[in-house]
């Protein structure tokens, strides 16, 4: 017996469908999906926040994003083992605050967000940090997130021109060919 032939209305419609759910249901399963990584510092939603976070400050483009190089790791490890403990509970703070704005404004949490919704947040929490007069914890972010990226082997390597061993090494150069000799 052979299967009933689709129109083309219901082939599009069918179409139009797939492509509302994948991401509908990639945003769910980012929600809900747990680090890679145990995190030291942060809980299991905080670290999901700091991940969503992370991605977008940083994305990913022809080089890999901060997720994929570990930034959110590096980021809570020095939250828990380098920052004082003011600056971490400011991370902290200011990622549950991230969090809570999503679900005010959007109804799900800031990691279950689209990246359209997610800059628009980060951009308000970009312009309030500007904007204040003591120490904010979205520049901390992403000073901490820019390091971490450029720190890592993809980023110094992949992001950043390297070059191990920076110019030729000539040895037993006769002093005629150099010239004097510069003192710093």
């Amino acid at each position: 017996m052979t299967a009933p032939m689709l129109n083309r209305r219901e082939a599009f419609a069918g179409a139009l469908a797939a492509l509302w759910v994948v991401p509908v249901v990639a945003h769910a399963q980012a929600a809900t999906a747990v680090p890679a990584w145990t995190p030291k510092a942060l809980s299991t939603d905080e670290a999901r926040t700091l991940a969503a976070a992370c991605e977008r400050i940083m994305p990913a483009t022809d080089t890999p994003g901060a997720g994929a190089v570990g930034v959110p790791r590096f980021i809570d490890r020095a939250m828990a083992d380098w920052c004082e403990p003011a600056e971490a509970e400011g991370l902290r703070a200011g990622l549950a605050s991230l969090d809570a704005q999503a679900r005010a404004q959007f109804k799900a949490p800031f990691a279950a967000l689209t990246g359209e919704r997610q800059d628009a947040l980060l951009r308000a929490a970009e312009a309030e940090g500007k904007a204040a007069r003591q120490p904010h914890w979205f520049p901390a972010l992403r000073e901490l997130v820019t390091v971490g990226y450029f720190t890592s082997e993809p980023g110094a390597t992949k992001a950043l021109r390297y070059d191990p061993v920076p110019g030729d090494y000539r040895g037993c150069v006769p002093l005629k060919e150099i010239g004097r000799a510069w003192a710093t």
